[in-house]
Protein backbone atom coordinates (compact mmCIF):
# COMPACT_ATOMS: atom_id res chain seq x y z
CA UNK A 1 0.00 0.00 0.00
CA UNK A 2 1.05 4.03 -0.27
CA UNK A 3 0.83 6.07 2.38
CA UNK A 4 1.48 9.48 3.15
CA UNK A 5 1.85 10.65 6.88
CA UNK A 6 0.95 14.67 6.95
CA UNK A 7 2.48 15.36 9.91
CA UNK A 8 5.48 13.10 10.78
CA UNK A 9 6.42 15.00 13.83
CA UNK A 10 7.03 12.11 16.83
CA UNK A 11 4.30 10.02 15.99
CA UNK A 12 3.94 10.04 12.63
CA UNK A 13 7.33 9.80 11.95
CA UNK A 14 7.32 6.85 14.23
CA UNK A 15 4.44 5.47 12.69
CA UNK A 16 6.02 5.95 9.12
CA UNK A 17 9.22 4.40 9.68
CA UNK A 18 7.34 1.20 11.06
CA UNK A 19 5.52 0.75 7.70
CA UNK A 20 8.79 1.70 5.74
CA UNK A 21 10.92 -1.09 7.23
CA UNK A 22 7.97 -3.30 7.01
CA UNK A 23 8.35 -2.76 3.35
CA UNK A 24 5.08 -0.10 2.95
CA UNK A 25 5.72 2.80 0.84
CA UNK A 26 5.44 5.78 2.38
CA UNK A 27 6.25 8.94 2.48
CA UNK A 28 6.36 11.87 4.91
CA UNK A 29 5.80 15.19 4.99
CA UNK A 30 6.80 17.58 7.18
CA UNK A 31 8.35 20.98 7.80
CA UNK A 32 11.64 23.03 8.68
CA UNK A 33 14.76 21.51 11.14
CA UNK A 34 12.50 18.15 11.65
CA UNK A 35 12.03 17.54 7.52
CA UNK A 36 15.80 18.16 6.80
CA UNK A 37 16.86 15.74 10.14
CA UNK A 38 14.45 13.03 8.29
CA UNK A 39 16.13 13.45 4.97
CA UNK A 40 19.50 13.22 6.22
CA UNK A 41 19.77 10.84 8.87
CA UNK A 42 16.10 8.87 8.53
CA UNK A 43 13.94 8.13 11.44
CA UNK A 44 15.59 7.16 14.11
CA UNK A 45 13.76 4.33 16.82
CA UNK A 46 14.78 3.79 20.27
CA UNK A 47 13.48 1.00 22.46
CA UNK A 48 14.40 -0.92 25.44
CA UNK A 49 15.40 -3.26 22.26
CA UNK A 50 16.49 -1.39 19.50
CA UNK A 51 18.32 1.68 18.55
CA UNK A 52 18.32 2.13 14.78
CA UNK A 53 17.54 5.01 12.27
CA UNK A 54 15.05 3.75 9.10
CA UNK A 55 16.03 5.77 5.85
CA UNK A 56 12.54 7.22 5.10
CA UNK A 57 11.49 9.54 1.52
CA UNK A 58 10.10 12.85 3.07
CA UNK A 59 8.77 16.18 1.40
CA UNK A 60 6.91 19.27 2.15
CA UNK A 61 5.24 19.09 -0.84
CA UNK A 62 1.95 17.03 -1.46
CA UNK A 63 2.30 17.12 -5.11
CA UNK A 64 5.68 15.61 -5.06
CA UNK A 65 3.46 12.54 -3.21
CA UNK A 66 0.92 11.95 -5.78
CA UNK A 67 -2.29 10.01 -4.84
CA UNK A 68 -1.96 7.35 -2.22
CA UNK A 69 -4.09 4.59 -0.38
CA UNK A 70 -3.90 5.98 2.56
CA UNK A 71 -3.36 9.50 4.23
CA UNK A 72 -2.64 9.75 8.28
CA UNK A 73 -3.56 13.19 9.51
CA UNK A 74 -0.91 13.21 12.37
CA UNK A 75 -0.46 16.90 12.65
CA UNK A 76 -2.21 18.79 15.98
CA UNK A 77 -5.92 18.99 15.86
CA UNK A 78 -5.44 23.24 15.40
CA UNK A 79 -3.53 22.57 12.47
CA UNK A 80 -5.53 21.22 10.36
CA UNK A 81 -7.11 24.67 8.64
CA UNK A 82 -3.67 25.03 7.75
CA UNK A 83 -3.02 21.88 5.70
CA UNK A 84 -6.52 21.23 4.68
CA UNK A 85 -6.24 23.07 1.23
CA UNK A 86 -3.03 20.97 0.29
CA UNK A 87 -4.88 17.65 0.56
CA UNK A 88 -5.95 17.14 -2.40
CA UNK A 89 -3.22 15.61 -4.66
CA UNK A 90 -3.29 12.71 -2.56
CA UNK A 91 -6.56 12.02 -2.58
CA UNK A 92 -8.18 9.55 -5.26
CA UNK A 93 -11.84 8.62 -4.99
CA UNK A 94 -10.04 4.88 -3.58
CA UNK A 95 -8.18 6.91 -0.57
CA UNK A 96 -8.45 6.29 3.12
CA UNK A 97 -8.22 9.27 5.55
CA UNK A 98 -7.01 8.94 9.24
CA UNK A 99 -7.05 11.51 11.25
CA UNK A 100 -4.88 11.09 14.18
CA UNK A 101 -4.60 14.03 15.52
CA UNK A 102 -3.63 14.93 19.08
CA UNK A 103 -3.38 18.45 20.71
CA UNK A 104 -6.00 19.50 22.41
CA UNK A 105 -5.36 23.07 22.53
CA UNK A 106 -4.90 24.55 25.71
CA UNK A 107 -8.26 26.95 26.07
CA UNK A 108 -10.47 23.67 25.03
CA UNK A 109 -11.16 23.37 28.99
CA UNK A 110 -11.95 27.32 30.00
Amino acid sequence: MKFAIYGAGAIGAYLGALLARSGEDVTLIARGPHLQAMRTNGVRIITSKEDTSVPVRATDDPDEVGPVDVVVLGVKAHGLPAIAGKLGPLLSSETSVLAAQNGVPWWFFY
